[in-house]
This record gives C-alpha cells, sequence and structure tokens, in this order.
C-alpha cells in the first residue's frame, strides 16, 4: 500500500494579500441608508404591492383567524367541528388567494400554478360531487372522465395567467428602471 501524505504539502492556512485592484469579500456587507435591509426575495421585483385597505392587514388576519378556527375544528372533531373546519379552511384559502392574486397581477412574484390549480380543483371537485349525488355507485369511468376536462382547463389557465404575469412583470421592470 502506497504512503498517500509522503508526496502531498499542507495547504495553508494564512490568507493571502488580495490582488491590486480587487475588494475582500470576506467581510458581511451593511445595506446602505437607502437599502431598508432585511431579507429580498431574489425572485421579486421592487416593493410589495399594497392591498386595497393597506393599513388594516385584512388578508392577513383572514388567514390567521382562519388557521384558528381549522385546529378548533379538528379539535372538536366529531362533535360538531365539520362546520367549524370548514369555515376555517375557506377563510384561509380566501386570505391566501387574494395575497397571491394581487402579487401575481402586479408583477411583484409569479403564482402561476396556484392560481391555475385552484378553479381545476373547484371543477373537479364539483363534477366528481355532482356524480356521485345521482350515480349511487360511481363508476371507473366517471371517476376518470373528469380529468379529461380538468387537465386542458389548467393548462389554458396557466397559459393565460402565465403571459399576463410576464407582462406584469415587464411593467414593472420598466417602471424600477426610470
Amino acid at each position: 500500500m502506497a504512503k498517500r501524505s509522503t508526496a502531498r504539502r499542507a495547504r495553508s492556512r494564512k490568507r493571502r494579500p488580495a490582488p491590486q485592484g480587487a475588494k475582500e469579500s470576506r467581510a458581511p456587507s451593511r445595506p446602505s441608508r437607502s437599502d431598508p435591509g432585511g431579507y429580498k426575495d431574489p425572485l421579486s421585483v421592487g416593493e410589495r404591492p399594497q392591498a386595497p385597505w393597506h393599513p388594516l392587514p385584512l388578508s392577513e388576519l383572514l388567514i390567521l383567524v382562519g388557521g384558528i378556527g381549522t385546529i378548533f375544528g379538528f379539535q372538536r372533531g366529531e362533535r360538531g367541528g365539520g362546520p367549524v373546519l370548514l369555515a376555517g379552511v375557506g377563510a384561509v384559502a380566501i386570505g391566501t388567494i387574494e395575497v397571491t392574486l394581487r402579487e401575481h397581477l402586479s408583477g411583484y412574484r409569479s403564482h402561476t400554478i396556484l392560481l391555475a390549480m385552484v378553479p381545476t380543483i373547484v371543477f373537479f371537485s364539483a363534477f366528481s360531487l355532482i356524480a356521485a349525488a345521482f350515480v349511487t355507485p360511481v363508476p371507473t369511468w366517471l371517476r376518470i372522465m373528469p380529468i379529461g376536462f380538468a387537465v386542458p382547463l389548467f393548462a389554458f389557465l396557466f397559459k393565460l395567467l402565465r403571459a399576463r404575469f410576464l407582462d406584469a412583470r415587464r411593467e414593472r421592470t420598466f417602471a424600477t428602471r426610470r
């Protein structure tokens, strides 16, 4: 077996001076006075869009109350927690969809898949519930058939929402360069 350590030299641990004209990037940079600091999402452009009811965080409160209602509904379980659970999940969904739709349509951040998936899930669920209400033993072909409508619906909504986001992003990027 050959010795591995005899032919190698150990690497020096001391810092070498930086070449002329190069800045040393080891120290963390401090935010400038014009930069507010904090976390900045690399996929977003500009500032987060304000809600029409700006001073009041209505969507965030709706998500919070819905989360509390969802937890309360789960805890009550079979003792009448169903309506509270559905109301909580509905409140969280409405608040989340409002924030994502506002960010998406303003070009701040893309939520194309989420926004295209919501109407597709609603369509698929409604079709399945209606089929189950009228046909007692639901055949397999009736369970699979809505997928044939849901996939093209998702593709259409995805393409439409993505084009709208890209237009809004171009406008936002152009406005920040002025």
